[in-house]
């Protein structure tokens, strides 16, 4: 059974509509934040570290331990936050194509 030219050229729309959506993703930025700004982390939607601010102050030789539980910490909130973006951006092109996510 073959595709008909429309269901082709449907295809091809919504693979271009895809990659354009996934390109919009990966330029994005978040920022994950924790010790009330003590340490911030900021990750691009393709999941890349971009940077890393530690305030001078959080940076305890004796106390090692806690600046690593920050970091984690803002690490984490980034990434929910680039996880966000990529179900808004999964979401946004189903509902352009009529297929429902729940």
């Amino acid at each position: 059974m073959g595709m008909n030219r429309d269901m082709m050229a449907r295809l091809q729309q919504m693979q271009e509509r895809a990659m354009k959506a996934q390109q919009e993703l990966y330029e994005k930025a978040v920022e994950g934040t924790a010790g009330g700004g003590a340490v911030t982390i900021t990750v691009t939607g393709a999941l890349k570290v971009q940077s890393l601010k530690i305030a001078p102050e959080v940076v305890d030789p004796e106390d090692v331990e806690m600046l690593e539980d920050l970091v984690t910490a803002a690490l984490n909130e980034a990434l929910q936050q680039v996880q966000a973006l990529q179900m808004q951006s999964v979401s946004g092109l189903a509902g352009q194509f009529g297929i429902g996510l729940q």
